[in-house]
Order: C-alpha cells, then sequence, then structure tokens
C-alpha cells in the first residue's frame, strides 16, 4: 500500500499522526481532530510548492498513526512522543533544565535529601520546583541545621568507622556509624521532614508540642529544647507563606524576540504576586516546517516584542496593534534590507503551543495563570488538560491568557523587552559579567554556593610513557598561574588513566588537609564517568563528602556531574558557561602536556649521552644544565667541556659526537 491509500484509509477520528522518511525515523509529529482530513490537507493542490510543507512531504514515505478518545488525549500524547523522538520539523525545547526540586530519598534504609532537578520513578518524594533556585539550597540547609537529615554521598548501606565532619557540627544524626542514631528516632526525623516539605506546618507543630511536653516531663530538658527551636522555625516559616499567599495567585508570564532565523524567548515566575525568577530559553533554528493548520507570519528584525514601553506591540510595516500581532495571518512582514526579501517563516501561534506543552505536560506544579502573547489553536484544549492534571495533585485550576491591554499585557511587553536584551546578548555576542557566568555556572552544575575558586586536572602521556599531570586554578573570574600545579605519576605502571587520576586526586587534597586549606568550590576533571568515579574514590579515602565535583568529555563536550551522572549535562555550544569550562579544560590539558612534552625531551637527550663511556646520570644533568641542550653539547669542544666535566671525559664527549 502506498502512501496516498494509506492516507485514505486513516480513520476520521481525533489522533496523533507520525510522519517517517526512508530509514523510518519519525521527521514530524502532529496531533488531529479528524486524523484523515489533517493527514491528507498535506497532499492538496497547492501545497507542494510551499517549501515548508514540500520539504516534508518530499522526505515522508509513510505515516503511523494513533486513535485517541479525545482532543486533550491527543494533546499529551502528541508532547511524549515529541519529546521521546525528537522529530527534526518539531519545535524542540532544547533546553529541557528545570528548576529544582528537594529529593527525599525514601527507598533507601536511611533517607537523606538531595537539590535535584530531575524527576525519577525511584520510590522517593520530590517537593517543588523552588523558585528563585538557591531556595531550594536554602531549605535543605535548613533540613540538616533543625532535622539533622544529611545529602551527603557517603555509602550508607555499610558502618564507617567514624562520623564525618557534618555529625560533628551538629547537622547530621550520623547513620554511618553504628549505635550513633537508632533507626526509630532517624524515622522519626524523617516523618517531621516529609511534613515539613509537604506544607502540614499545623501537623508538624502539634507533633513536635506533643514530644517536647513528653521530652520535658521525662526530664530530658536538652531534648525538650530542641523540639521547642524546632516548633519556632516552623512558625515563623508558616507565618511567611500566608503573608505571601495574601499578596496575589502564581503566574507565568511569556514574552519573545525573533530576528534572522533566531528566536530569544524570557519566562517570568510570579509567586505570591512578586516576581521570583526569570528564565531564558534560545533557538538558533527552528524547524522549516511550520503545518498546515497555523498560518505563516514573516518577521522583520525588529521581531515581536515592546518598541514602545507599556504600550502595544510593534512590528515593522503596518502591523501596530496586539490584536493583529496576536493573528499570524495579519500580514507578511518585509526584511530589513530588501521589501521582497524574506526572511525563514515564523509562527508565534505553533512556537507557544509547542513550547506550553513541553514545559507543563506532566509537571507537578503548573502556576495558576499563564500569560502569553499570542493565541493558538489548541489553547482551550491545553487549559483543560493542564487545570486535570492539577487537579490530581491538589492545586489550582489553570488558565492559559492571552491579555489584550492593561496591566497583564505590560508584564508580556515588559518580558518582550527582557527578550530582546536576551536575543542581543546570546546572539550579538555581548560579553556578560564575570557574576553573569558565575551564576549561570552555579545554575547549570546545581553548585550550593556561588563558585570562586575551580581546580581542573588532566593526565597526559603516551602509551603510558612518562605519566604526568597538570592542575590548573580558576580564581575569581581569571586562572590563577601561580597555583598551577604539575605531577609525576609515581604508583602506576602502564596505560591507567583511572588510577593515574586517583593518586593526583589523593596527592593534591591529602597536601591540602595537612595544610589546613579550603577546598575548591568545584574540582573539575578532564575526562568521562571514569575519570569522575576515580576522583570521587580519591575524595571518599581521604574523608571529603559533599565536595562538588564534575567532568568534561573530549568530543561531545558533555558534563558529568558526581551525584547526577546518569543525567549528563549538554550545554549550548554558544553558552558562555560551556567556553568558561571549555576554557579551563583546554589550559590543563595544554598544561599537562608542555610538561610531559618537556620530561620526554629530557629523556631522549640524556638517551644519547649516556650512550657516552665513562658518562653517567649525573654527568648528562650537569652538562645539560650548562649548555641547555645536546646540540649545544655537540659544538662545544675539548676546552668549553672541560669547564664541566674531566679531561678525559670532555675528551670522549668529544670525540664521540666527532665521528
Amino acid at each position: 500500500m502506498d502512501l496516498l491509500q494509506k492516507i485514505r484509509s486513516i480513520p476520521t477520528e481525533p489522533g496523533v499522526y507520525l510522519y517517517k522518511n526512508a530509514e523510518s525515523e519519525v521527521i514530524y509529529v502532529g496531533k488531529a481532530k479528524n486524523l484523515r482530513n489533517r493527514v491528507s490537507s498535506y497532499f492538496h493542490e497547492g501545497r507542494w510548492e510551499d517549501a515548508k510543507t514540500g520539504t516534508l512531504v518530499r522526505e515522508a514515505v509513510d505515516v503511523d498513526y494513533i486513535v485517541v478518545a479525545n482532543n486533550k488525549e491527543a494533546l499529551a500524547l502528541e508532547n511524549n512522543l515529541i519529546k521521546q523522538r525528537k522529530p527534526r520539523f518539531n519545535i524542540l525545547l532544547r533546553d529541557d533544565k528545570t528548576y529544582p526540586y528537594v529529593k527525599l530519598t525514601l527507598g533507601e534504609r536511611w533517607a537523606r535529601v538531595y537539590v535535584t532537578r530531575r524527576l525519577r520513578k525511584d520510590g522517593s518524594a520530590y517537593y517543588g520546583p523552588y523558585f528563585p533556585a538557591n531556595l531550594a539550597y536554602r531549605i535543605v540547609d535548613l533540613i540538616h541545621r533543625n532535622f539533622l537529615i544529611p545529602s551527603c554521598k557517603v555509602d550508607l548501606t555499610r558502618f564507617h568507622p567514624r562520623p564525618c565532619l557534618q555529625y560533628y557540627i551538629k547537622r547530621c544524626l550520623g547513620p554511618c556509624v553504628q549505635d550513633l542514631t537508632t533507626p526509630g528516632a532517624y524515622q522519626e526525623a524523617v516523618r517531621d521532614v516529609k511534613l515539613f516539605l509537604e506544607g502540614r506546618p499545623t501537623d508538624l507543630t502539634k507533633s513536635l508540642r506533643q514530644r517536647m511536653e513528653q521530652a520535658a516531663t521525662a526530664q530530658e530538658y536538652e531534648r525538650a529544647a530542641r523540639y521547642r527551636d524546632l516548633i519556632s522555625t516552623v512558625e515563623q516559616l508558616q507565618e511567611r507563606q500566608r503573608i505571601a499567599a495574601a499578596e496575589g495567585d502564581d503566574a507565568d508570564v511569556f514574552g519573545y524576540h525573533y530576528e534572522n532565523g533566531m528566536l530569544a524567548v524570557n519566562l517570568f515566575h510570579m509567586r505570591g504576586g512578586k516576581m521570583v525568577d526569570r528564565r531564558e530559553f534560545f533557538w538558533e533554528e527552528l524547524p522549516e516546517f511550520a503545518g498546515p493548520d497555523v498560518a505563516e507570519v514573516k518577521s522583520d528584525a525588529s521581531g515581536c516584542h515592546a518598541e514602545r514601553g507599556e504600550g502595544s506591540m510593534q512590528f515593522a510595516g503596518s502591523v501596530s496593534s496586539p490584536e493583529q500581532c496576536m493573528d499570524p495571518s495579519a500580514h507578511k512582514m518585509r526584511g530589513p534590507q530588501d521589501d521582497n526579501a524574506l526572511e525563514a517563516p515564523f509562527s508565534p501561534a505553533q512556537f507557544f503551543s509547542a513550547l506550553l506543552k513541553q514545559l507543563y505536560i506532566g509537571q507537578p506544579y503548573v502556576p495558576r495563570n499563564l500569560y502569553v502573547p499570542v493565541d493558538f489553536e489548541d489553547r482551550e484544549e491545553l487549559e483543560a488538560l493542564l487545570s486535570e492534571q492539577s487537579a490530581d495533585k491538589k492545586g489550582p485550576h489553570v488558565h492559559v491568557i492571552v491579555p489584550l491591554r492593561g496591566d497583564k499585557r505590560s508584564l508580556i511587553d515588559l518580558a518582550g523587552n527582557n527578550a530582546k536584551q536576551s536575543y542581543d546578548q546570546r546572539f550579538r555576542v555581548l560579553k556578560p559579567t564575570a557574576r553573569k557566568i558565575q551564576e549561570e555556572l552555579q545554575e547549570a552544575l546545581t553548585l550550593p554556593d556561588l563558585p570562586k575558586r575551580i581546580e581542573c586536572f588532566d593526565i597526559s602521556h603516551i602509551q603510558g610513557a612518562e605519566t604526568v599531570a597538570s592542575m590548573v586554578v580558576w580564581e575569581d573570574g581569571k586562572m590563577k598561574k601561580s597555583d598551577y600545579r604539575k605531577f609525576i605519576i609515581k604508583t602506576v605502571e602502564g596505560v591507567d588513566d583511572f588510577a593515574s587520576m586517583r593518586e593526583v586526586v589523593t596527592r593534591r587534597y591529602k597536601r591540602v588537609q595537612d595544610e589546613r586549606k579550603s577546598m575548591p568550590s568545584l574540582v573539575l576533571i578532564d575526562g568521562g564517568l571514569g575519570q569522575v568515579h576515580a576522583a570521587a574514590e580519591a575524595l571518599e579515602s581521604l574523608e571529603i563528602i559533599n565536595q562538588p565535583l564534575a567532568a568534561i568529555a573530549k568530543r561531545e563536550e558533555i558534563l558529568y556531574v558526581y551525584g547526577q551522572e546518569k543525567d549528563p549535562i549538554a550545554l549550548d555550544h554558544h553558552s558562555p558557561v560551556l567556553h568558561l569550562i571549555q576554557q579551563i579544560r583546554d589550559e590543563a590539558h595544554r598544561f599537562a602536556v608542555t610538561f610531559h612534552r618537556k620530561r620526554r625531551q629530557m629523556r631522549d637527550r640524556s638517551t644519547e649521552l649516556l650512550e657516552i663511556p665513562g658518562v653517567g646520570e649525573r654527568t648528562t644533568r650537569r652538562l645539560l644544565e650548562h649548555f641547555g641542550s645536546v646540540r649545544a653539547v655537540k659544538q662545544a669542544d675539548a676546552a668549553a667541556l672541560s669547564a664541566v666535566v674531566t679531561r678525559l671525559q670532555a675528551e670522549a664527549i668529544s670525540n664521540h659526537f666527532r665521528k
């Protein structure tokens, strides 16, 4: 059955369709209320002349479809298939990084709390997301201080000889050492943390108050005082939450700027009526195909952003009102250079339809209001789906709103202006500040603090010969060459980069401990997963825990962060964070290779002089230190050589090179 015959047999029910190419790769995923009508519309007369549709149809050799009960199910299924298959003709959310959650590992014998950006079905409880990102870290720190539940990476499936520093400074109950705590006391603390993170302060306060009274009755006054302090902390947080809730609803506000085929989007997170954080998205290449269900917009260099302060949206050409900006078919925009020169087509309606689905479908929390700058075809179905999803999690009814005027429209205009600034920052190569790069690095690698010092290691050798290592240092925005270090590998024979990395990291941080110096904000390894685990083993052998550790793999330029290796980080190749990490990695590689070459040259030079009878290693070293190279030794006469070695040795060297 050829493609056109197959299309005639497609049912007229709602569902999802998948176009495939000759290699059976899914190249486009779409949804439809009527599958047969939508899929056959690609082959109507005149649509082949459309460059976008023509490209897709020429590549498509097959179409699959999945029938669903209604359009809401089609929305959810379309979103899942796009995320799974990543078809190249669909608009994809390249930056899939989310805001952080607090993870409580209920599946472990000794539960721990972590900050994470990935949700997994692993038996753990997840709470969040938190805005701004550092709020999650502050909450985990509060849990450490008050409930004494750790977030370390120590193996808690076995007991250790002694606890780490966190136990001694009273931020951990010490489950890693036998008899420091009991399963009952630990589970009690875990239940308190669960109540705290679930936002049930009344139940938590009631439970703590009962335990405080019991401890006081038993004359355990120190334990009673700890419960009293916990009650005070919980009540203060409860009061702050009441104030925030009274100030306004939660909302997410979108604005965008499109120019020269590139797109920047800003997302404002409003919580309790206040803007708590801002998120940026960038697309360098949007897919050629916009779909038959959405009209085209040809955007000029001004994009769609506020040109008149808090007023309406302004395009070049005749479109100037918000209503026209929302209607993609209102006008075909002319480019800045030539009235007939049109840029690549861009459909704001289809774009925001795809973006909102990928951002919110399946997420544990969706704010009450989503303010978007343009209307789109399936807005009402998406609103209903998100509301049902939110109701299952006891959340608010969700509204997807396209405001035309007033304060809400001003918020969208403000987001559009910020998107223009983000566009300039990213695509016009405006150099970001050092502080901005540090903040982005902290967010990308989920570091607990702003990175001030990074120490990077690299191994260099040729087939295991003359194996050396380097450590370079980045501090406060620049390389600090006075702190660079070279290492000659002493305990490893042959080719074993992992063992070499283990030796170097152990030697470096054993010395840091002995000299009572501070650990760096980040230990960076030039390598992959094997090198990360080797460095982690070295740190664990020194009883150094919770040390931020990451590696950057060559070729792929993927970052592996220790503790979340299953979720490698692939930064955009325009990202200043990636550029910084590459700069540090390349400097470590250069320093290691230079040292390795010098060692190899010294070995090769020494070999030639050692062939001369009567010349040993000590004499060779004196000659090279005095003359600087074997070539200079060759050119020296016997009299000059006699100034360094004996007369007999000088004559032997001179005769050897004359021959």
